[in-house]
């Protein structure tokens, strides 16, 4: 388990977040976290609207441990607050998903979602300017064509480096409902958005028009029995996805069958144990984030309590079943009544499947060793995350008598908590969202 008791910590802030973690703002809280696919960008969003690009650190000759480090690289108001006319509804500005287009050029394309709004931007630098206008003086302004009794050819002069971060198409007006997932086909031409009853198909030069895949919405509403939680299309399948439920269900689809996949081709539900039935069963079996692995062979899907990994090749129970905090299950009531039983965290897989991660409470965040079996708890705090440091595992205890590295789990601070995590695509690097804090640790090398 070496490689996971040995990150190395650094930890970011968002620009604009109040440095005392007790009087950050609503706003600063960080809502999703993805790398691009060389891992050379990580981009966070938060409730304010607001897109951070963090750029990784060449290595130097001198400095040859700084590599790996990130630092801000670009920060734009991706969303603004809206309001509904017709629905008297409040649209929040807050980030709910980014998602990275593969580099085709010198420019970083990504997706910015809020509860409505899919918008497409560009990222690029730009590091020299042009000079020498005939029609235009040096401030810009028009000048008296009568004036003008020489041609100028226009020169590009040298000018420091500006990242510049512009809206290329917005998608709107296509969801009623609030969107949780957008995902890119690995075609590049298309994406889908799914909110809670629908999922929608749309071409990136397409802005007016969107096809809809799936609608599991009633023809009544009170015939309503669950809710779309996640979707994402397969890595290299361009005609295939899958959605999890608020049921516990995973339905795998293919778009080459119908237009409309309301008919699944897979179903994958694990038997509930009815000795474990309780009155929060339905509740801690909804999925709130499914992801293919990097090979695709496998679904790994989050519930409250479990991270479980199924093989596309058996639908009726998962191969692999991992608890999070189990330790929690004599704590749902009071979970329930403070509402933290509706925390929807995510998970995420290592570069190559053999390792996944995902969230907990107390700024706890937990790592499955696959081949071996093995699993660490592990802290993100700044009293515990000095630069270059290493990380100790944590261990939660139920019962008895405590030790001293232990905490205790009436002890656990539910108000952090670790819902947005990122693992870069080809190396051992995380990026982990404790509330306004991002931080990042990398694997301890020798």
């Amino acid at each position: 388990m070496k490689c996971f008791s040995r990150y190395l910590p650094y930890i970011f802030r968002p620009p604009n977040t109040i440095f005392s973690s007790s009087c950050h703002t609503e706003a600063d809280i960080i809502s999703t976290v993805e790398f691009n696919h060389t891992g050379e960008l990580l981009a966070t969003g938060d409730k304010g609207g607001r897109v951070v690009i963090f750029q990784r650190e060449q290595e130097s000759k001198n400095q040859v441990h700084r590599r790996g480090e990130y630092n801000v690289y670009s920060t734009f108001q991706s969303h603004e607050p809206e309001f509904d006319y017709l629905k008297s509804l409040e649209i929040e500005e807050k980030i709910n998903k980014i998602r990275w287009l593969p580099q085709q050029n010198a420019a970083y394309f990504l997706l910015s979602t809020n509860d409505k709004t899919v918008k497409l931007w560009k990222v690029s630098e730009r590091d020299k300017r042009p000079e020498g206008y005939n029609l235009k003086d040096e401030e810009g302004r028009l000048r008296d064509p009568a004036t003008i009794t020489t041609l100028r050819v226009p020169v590009l002069r040298p000018m420091d480096l500006m990242v510049e971060a512009t809206p290329r198409r917005v998608f709107a007006n296509a969801h009623t409902y609030h969107i949780n997932s957008i995902s890119v086909n690995s075609d590049y031409e298309t994406y889908m958005s799914a909110d809670d009853l629908r999922i929608n198909l749309w071409n990136f030069e397409i802005t007016n028009q969107s096809f809809n895949i799936v609608d599991i919405k009633p023809a009544n509403m009170e015939e309503l029995t669950e809710v779309i939680t996640a979707a994402e299309f397969h890595p290299h399948h361009c005609n295939t996805f899958v959605y999890s439920s608020s049921k516990g269900t995973i339905r795998l689809c293919d778009m080459r069958a119908s237009a409309l996949c309301d008919r699944h081709t897979k179903f994958f539900e694990e038997p509930e144990d009815p000795s474990n039935r309780s009155f929060f069963s339905e509740i801690i079996s909804s999925i709130s984030d499914v992801k293919f692995s990097h090979s695709g062979r496998y679904i790994m899907t989050r519930d409250y309590l479990t991270v479980k990994v199924w093989d596309l090749n058996m639908e009726n129970r998962p191969i692999e079943t991992y608890q999070v905090h189990d330790y929690l299950r004599s704590k749902l009531c009071s979970l329930y009544e403070n509402d933290c039983i509706f925390d929807k965290f995510e998970c995420v897989w290592n570069g190559s499947d053999s390792v996944i991660m995902t969230g907990s409470y107390n700024n706890f965040f937990r790592m499955f060793d696959r081949n071996t079996k093995r699993d660490v708890t592990l802290e993100a705090s700044r009293e515990n995350s000095k630069p270059r440091a290493i990380l100790k595992p944590r261990k939660v205890c139920v019962g008895g008598k405590r030790r001293k590295d232990e905490i205790s789990v009436d002890s656990l601070d539910f108000s952090k908590k670790i819902l947005h995590t990122a693992w870069h695509p080809s190396e051992n690097i995380i990026a982990v969202a404790a509330t306004n804090n991002l931080y990042i640790f990398q694997d301890k090398v020798n």
